[in-house]
């Protein structure tokens, strides 16, 4: 069988487009979410703080300039069906040249990454970007762009249960990270959770998660049970709007 060629070109130019996207269009599930948490709220605070945040994305997107300062680190993650072929070039490279060539240059977004943790040094352009492939059926080429805040990804958590945990072991380290974080991920926030496989198949799951629609609910009603307990019990913690109080932390 012939497999469908995509030149690596094509793959630079889209993630160049939606680094940019990402940055200056909040996807309408969350925006809607956001309304609807300002409508439940009561306190003064919270409420201006939400009116503020709604402001602030629709100035980004009629003025075409990022939402937050924080731009984020690039994760890129790339469903490739195993009927593709990518030509002329290398895909690590493809991908980096989508975010160098758009990240720094015309969309005004902030050079956030170091050559080195430990011994630092500014890359200038927001290159390497995290880049997570998937080999899947088909012919097509599915590219999502998460521009990583480090003011949420810093107070990521990761924990190894024993068996004898169970769901409530998971169900307090849940609020346990979320209280810790209190104000610093900049609520409200969305919290992704990853539970089972291997100490990094959990955290890339974890991340996978914030991918999902915030008005969709996992297919095991098990599951989405559970993601509507732990939304009212992250909500019940009052650390609210920019950690100002209120009835909103999380909205999904």
């Amino acid at each position: 069988m012939q497999m469908r060629e995509i030149k690596a070109s094509a793959i630079t130019d889209t993630i160049e487009r939606l680094c940019i996207e990402a940055n200056q269009v909040l996807p309408s599930d969350i925006k809607e979410a956001i309304q609807a948490c300002r409508s439940c709220e009561d306190g003064q605070i919270a409420c201006g703080v939400l009116d503020n945040i709604i402001e602030n994305y629709q100035i980004a997107e009629n003025e075409q300039v990022p939402i937050c300062q924080d731009t984020g680190m690039a994760c890129v993650f790339l469903e490739i069906g195993q009927d593709v072929h990518i030509a002329d070039g290398d895909l690590t490279e493809a991908v980096n040249e989508g975010v160098r060539r758009r990240l720094t240059q015309n969309g005004y977004l902030r050079k956030s990454v170091v050559k080195d943790p430990v011994r630092r040094g500014n890359t200038g352009d927001n290159t390497p970007a995290m880049l997570y492939t998937e080999i899947v059926p088909g012919e097509h080429i599915r590219i999502t762009v998460g521009p990583k805040g480090f003011g949420s990804e810093n107070m990521s958590a990761i924990r190894m249960f024993k068996p004898s945990a169970g769901i409530e072991g998971i169900k307090d380290f849940i609020l346990e990270t979320v209280e810790t974080a209190g104000p610093n991920p900049c609520p409200p926030m969305v919290v992704g959770v990853g539970i089972g496989g291997t100490f990094d198949k959990a955290a890339l799951l974890a991340k996978k998660a914030l991918m999902r629609p915030v008005d969709t609910q996992n297919p095991d009603p098990y599951y989405a049970d559970l993601e509507k307990e732990m939304l009212e019990k992250i909500n019940q913690l009052g650390i609210g709007p920019q950690g100002f109080g209120g009835r909103t932390t999380a909205i999904g």
